[in-house]
């Protein structure tokens, strides 16, 4: 199975943040990649790197091994899989899809149905770690779909992350990733918020964060997005206007199970908030604008 992997061709759609990064690491270890994006330019290094391209998302999948995902919101995921030039119409029995775009469980039951109409097996396959992650092939990859599938695509997954997990059923990954977002989005939140307060306090940030980091308040977001916030950086690891999508996907599935998520409607208004401040393609970091103290 793993040589089978190891020869694998792959159609990659999307070179995004992510999927420039992740893409590259499937190129390098030697598999034959065709890509799509939309916006040719964003795909060059890759082309330049070897990958060819292919002009729809199913032209990228036609005779394919694998298909494999990345982008950004949830119309042009749809339009990747069921448009008129989507992936979809080119998948023949056989062939793995993979979405690591983050979107709606019920999306990926529809995209597991439609495979395994057409002798396909998909995986939704969402992943967490920023760009830091996606550079260093060090992301948390959670994933859904039949366990035989997820076995069969292991070692692609691999060479893109260091926790990989199989969550269970169809959808199993999306809601694990939702879940992810939750806790992402609160702590990032409470980060500068806290950050903001400090600053206010008078106190030296950088210190603040050596007192901080190494107790119960350490995080991803204390390690890897307060140094940025300090440094006035505001740019994007992942998209303030992704993070909104997010959430609104964790309200929409927690309204489905009768849920009420308090802490997902806070979140999630201060980051319309920052959306409609014009910041919606910062970084999550960038809630700290929302407190003008920059």
């Amino acid at each position: 199975m793993s040589e089978m992997v190891q020869a694998a061709s792959i159609g990659w759609v999307g070179s995004g943040i992510m999927g420039s990064s992740m893409a590259g690491h499937l190129l390098r270890a030697g598999h034959r990649l065709r890509i799509h994006t939309r916006t040719r330019a964003k795909a060059h290094a890759l082309l330049d790197a070897g990958a060819e391209w292919a002009q729809t998302a199913a032209d990228a999948a036609r005779g394919a091994d694998f298909v494999c995902t990345s982008v950004g919101m949830p119309d042009e995921v749809e339009d990747v899989y069921f448009g008129e030039a989507g992936v979809l119409k080119a998948v023949t029995a056989g062939q793995v899809l993979i979405d690591f775009t983050t979107s709606a469980p019920s999306f990926a039951v529809r995209v597991a149905a439609a495979a395994h109409a057409l002798g396909a097996s998909a995986l939704d396959a969402p992943v967490s770690g920023g760009d830091v992650g996606a550079r260093n092939a060090a992301l948390s990859i959670m994933v859904g779909g039949d366990e035989s599938c997820f076995f069969q695509a292991k070692p692609l997954l691999e060479k893109l992350g260091k926790t990989i997990v199989h969550q269970g059923a169809a959808g199993s990954g999306q809601r694990t990733k939702i879940v992810n977002q939750i806790l992402v989005a609160a702590n990032t939140l409470g980060m500068c918020e806290a950050l903001h307060f400090a600053a206010g306090a008078g106190l030296d940030g950088q210190k603040v964060l050596a007192s901080v980091g190494g107790g119960a308040a350490a995080s991803w977001s204390i390690h890897v997005l307060a140094p940025r916030v300090l440094n006035g950086d505001f740019e994007p690891g992942f998209f303030v206007e992704h993070l909104v999508k997010d959430l609104r996907i964790a309200r929409d599935a927690a309204a489905e199970l009768d849920q009420v998520l308090p802490l997902v409607d806070l979140c999630l208004a201060r980051y319309e908030a920052l959306v409609a401040a014009g910041f919606g393609r910062k970084g999550t970091q960038g809630i700290y604008l929302l407190y003008g103290a920059r």
